[in-house]
This record gives C-alpha cells, structure tokens and sequence, in this order.
C-alpha cells in the first residue's frame, strides 16, 4: 500500500494546494466513516495486531502510535481513523469559539526536507461544534485526547478561563487533555511557559479536574522544541508539580537546513528537520522528571526507526502527522511492523 500511495496518490495530492489536499482526504474519510462495509475495509487493509498494549494510569493504548493533534481539528473523524491502525487519536486544537484561522496560503510541504510549514491559526469549530461531533463517537476503540488552546482574541491574562471553557465544555468527550501552549502562530501563546502563567494555567484546570474525583482526566502540555535549558527545566518540574505529562513537541520556527527562501515564511516547521530536536529535548524531560511523568514523543517520525528512538529516548507514546502526508495511511502498519 505504501508503494502504490508513493507511486500514484500521492503525486495527485501533491498537485492540489495543501489545504485543499486535506480536505479532499477528510471528505474521503468521511464517507468511509459513515458506511461500516468501507470501515471495515479500510480496518483490514491498515490494522495491525499489536500484543503489548501500553497503560498509562487508567488508560489502556492498543498501540503506542497515535495520531497527533491538528489533522482532525473539528474532531469530524473519530469513527474512521482508528481503522487507519492508529492507538489512540488527538484531536484540536480546540478554542471556546470558532475561529477561521489565519489568511491563506497558511500551509506549505516542503518534499525535499520531508517537511511541512504551517501558519494555520487555531482554525476550528469551537467547544460547541466540536462536541456535537464526539458525540456521535461515544464508544471509540482507542482512546481521544482533545487538545485545546486560547482564543486569539484572548488576553494572555484571560488564558487560564479559555482552556477551563475547553475542559468543561469537552470533559466527557475526552479520553485526556492536551493543553497547547506552544503554537507559533498564534501570537504571544508561547509566554504561557512562563512559570507563572503555567501555574496559573494547571492550577485553574487542575483544580477542576480534581472536582471530578475519580473521573479526572490525565492532563499534558504541549511544549516549544525551541524552548532554553533553562525554560525546558521549569516547564517539567511545574508538570511533576501538577502530575502533567508532557508532548514533545510542537512545530519550529527555526529553518535550519532549509534552502533560503523558506527563512521569510512565518509558521511552524514540521517533519524531518524536527526529528532529532524533539528526541534530545524527550531524553532531557525524562532525566530532568526522573521519569514521573508520562511523555508522548511527536516530530519527524517517518519509520519504526524513527519511533524507536523516541520511545528509547523516554516516550511512552509517539505521535504522527506530517509522516502521514508523505508515506500515506499505512504509516502506522508499517511502523508497527518494524517495531514488532
């Protein structure tokens, strides 16, 4: 399947506008979703058994690759994609109201770095379409992480209340949280590692969390990989603190090894050139938490190689997105095969 999706789809895909590419897979998904006969089709074409299932607390993952936050944004897919083989699906961001994102063109492929740029925006349907969405999902295989954001209109001192709006409006739907504070393309997001406003943060929604006793939720920060030394050491021991685990990472705004005439494109990079960042910043959160907190491992993971190093590194789980736009939907097979 990986050759044929090289050979012919994939030219076709790479034709189209990335954007438009996107959807026209989501609307392909999107009827496979709604007939069980292609469902299962696709289940049996793209599944693979997996014998070592990974715990984390109370949650159980059929495998440890997932899909990363930013192919579903709306959360419309949840009852296809876990045929695709993924062991859990992240859905996001998701902000308290919709927002149609930045201008286009908003999303680049770079093919030779194996890369993506994007400058999206938090484009979404807000708490409200999102959850009419899960809930036409109540009984998924795999587990759903919802990761949520702040609105781009919201102060950074009003952060705190957009991702409580999130947590409560999207609390039973999820399976755990994803608080994404490391966008680069929503302006000043990025301040919200500083310790303080980071403890504001979990504390607010910790808090409520706490509230729901035995149905709290396992909570993660989704980090900068161009964070400092010294900005990495205060976001992990704030996590320890809150008992949050940590997602490494999301996309870049360095350029390096790209040709010139990417350095003037705002956004985030994605792919290849992220690989080895965000494996050494993995190896550093789980030496500076001594392993107390869980890590999902996400950035340039193409192969099963590529997933190994990171579950070595000290992830428990790894994460694909733009791997998926180059090596298709066989990706997670073909991955688990190697890993076996």
């Amino acid at each position: 399947m990986g050759l044929l999706y090289k050979a012919v789809l994939r030219p076709l895909l790479f034709r189209m506008d990335p954007e438009r590419a996107h959807h026209s897979v989501k609307r392909v998904l999107a009827f496979a979703q709604n007939s069980s006969v292609v469902k299962d089709f696709v289940g049996r074409i793209f599944s693979h058994a997996w014998s070592k299932p990974v715990r984390l607390g109370k949650l159980a993952f059929p495998n440890p690759i997932g899909l990363a936050g930013g192919f579903d944004k709306d959360a419309e897919l949840v009852g296809i994609l876990p045929a695709l083989g993924f062991g859990f699906i992240e859905v996001g961001t998701i902000t308290p109201e919709p927002q149609p994102g930045n201008v286009v063109p908003r999303l680049f492929r770079i093919p030779e770095n194996l890369a993506v740029l994007n400058r999206m925006g938090f484009n979404n349907c807000g708490v409200r379409g999102a959850a009419e969405h899960l809930k036409k999902f109540p009984n998924s295989p795999v587990p759903i992480g919802v990761n949520i954001g702040k609105g781009v209109s919201t102060p950074l001192e009003e952060a705190a209340q957009d991702y409580l709006t999130c947590f409560k409006a999207l609390f039973y739907f999820a399976d755990y949280f994803v608080f994404n504070i490391s966008s680069p393309n929503t302006a000043e997001l990025k301040r919200l590692h500083e310790p303080a406003r980071l403890r504001n943060l979990l504390a607010t929604v910790a808090l409520e969390n706490e509230n729901r006793k035995t149905n709290a939720k396992p909570l993660f920060i989704k980090i900068s990989p161009d964070l400092s030394e010294e900005e990495l050491s205060a976001v992990v021991r704030i996590a320890c603190e809150y008992r949050a685990g940590i997602v490494c990472s999301n996309t870049t705004v360095k350029r390096d090894g790209l040709s010139p005439a990417w350095e003037t494109e705002t956004g985030g990079l994605s792919g290849r050139p992220l690989r080895d960042m965000s494996t050494r910043m993995i190896q550093r959160i789980k030496q500076i938490s001594d392993g107390k907190i869980p890590i999902i491992g996400v950035g340039g993971v193409f192969t099963a190689e590529d997933a190994r190093e990171k579950l070595e590194a000290g992830a428990d789980l790894v994460q694909v997105y733009t791997g998926l736009i180059y090596e298709g939907p066989g990706i997670v097979k073909s991955i688990l095969k190697g890993l076996a």
